[in-house]
């Protein structure tokens, strides 16, 4: 008898528990009030009395979840007022693979700029933290920028490069950034928008070009040359320097601050078809009540 009302008191805690986790995912997608997320948060939920202190989510399980619903201001709370916790590895069930850079790659997969330079912004400020931008997949050594490549964001690709991640990082193939971006052209008859943008704001940050396919370029000219251009498949191959754009650009994006790196590229003094289309103007966000 005993043994059965333990059961059902745990059953009916584990409902309670599930309930409460519904109603705070409702309350973020609806982009409700930070000051009632956070009560909702922090809220005890009924543990047993040891664990009492234990509450309903961490700072960094709250980030993912504004990440995905594109909560702007929550991000903005819990990434001002927690930074070293909102920026820590979430718990396991958040986690569908081994990660150290979680929110960076939600960010990136779900395009949430916005949030994405919060994140990029606050971590200037913690040492050590997602410096050169960790591998968002540890078994396959594969960054947030590789994930912007394969996903076509460019606005995302030079957001994350401007802030100080490597052009040059190889995952456990072998495969940098460039690399990606050239397997999704490889049989393409011609490059595609988002595909040009991608590549042209990795070549901003690469003056020194190195990368696994350059065999593939070299066997197959034709048809590279084709899907490149000539210039692009020149520079590409070593057959030839940057253009005076693409070394002018190398140069002043040198000069800019990793920290304060959208604003000072919005206000660089060249004409607005150079700079990326589509990046926030600020990481300051307005609070909500």
């Amino acid at each position: 008898m005993t043994s059965t009302t333990i059961n059902e008191a745990a059953r009916t805690l584990d409902n309670h528990r599930r309930c409460f986790s519904l109603l705070f995912y409702r309350a973020v997608r609806d982009l409700k009030p930070v000051w009632m997320l956070e009560e909702m948060r922090t809220m005890e939920t009924f543990h047993q009395e040891e664990d009492a202190s234990q509450r309903i989510y961490t700072p960094s399980e709250a980030l993912l979840y504004a990440i995905v619903h594109d909560h702007q201001a929550y991000a903005q709370h819990l990434l001002s007022r927690y930074t070293d916790e909102a920026l820590a590895k979430p718990g396991e069930r958040f986690c569908c693979c081994p990660s150290s850079a979680p929110h960076l790659a939600m960010a990136v997969r779900y395009d949430r700029l916005y949030i994405l330079g919060l994140i990029l912004q606050e971590s200037h400020r913690i040492p050590g933290t997602y410096q050169g931008h960790r591998c968002f997949h540890i078994e396959e050594a594969r960054t947030p920028l590789h994930l912007a490549c394969e996903l076509l964001r460019p606005e995302a690709v030079i957001m994350l490069l401007g802030n100080g991640a490597s052009p040059h990082a190889q995952d456990h193939n072998g495969l940098t950034p460039l690399d990606v971006i050239l397997e999704k052209l490889r049989g393409s008859a011609a490059m595609k928008g988002e595909m040009r943008q991608c590549l042209d704001n990795l070549l901003m940050f690469m003056p020194k070009v190195h990368f696994k396919m350059r065999g593939s370029l070299d066997r197959d000219p034709d048809s590279w040359r084709k899907v490149l251009g000539e210039d692009t498949y020149k520079y590409l191959t070593g057959r030839s320097p940057a253009s005076l754009v693409l070394a002018t650009m190398q140069t002043i994006l040198k000069q800019l601050s990793p920290q304060t790196f959208t604003d000072s590229l919005h206000e660089l003094p060249i004409p607005s078809s150079l700079k990326p289309p589509g990046l926030p103007l600020s990481q300051k966000v307005v609070q909500h009540q």
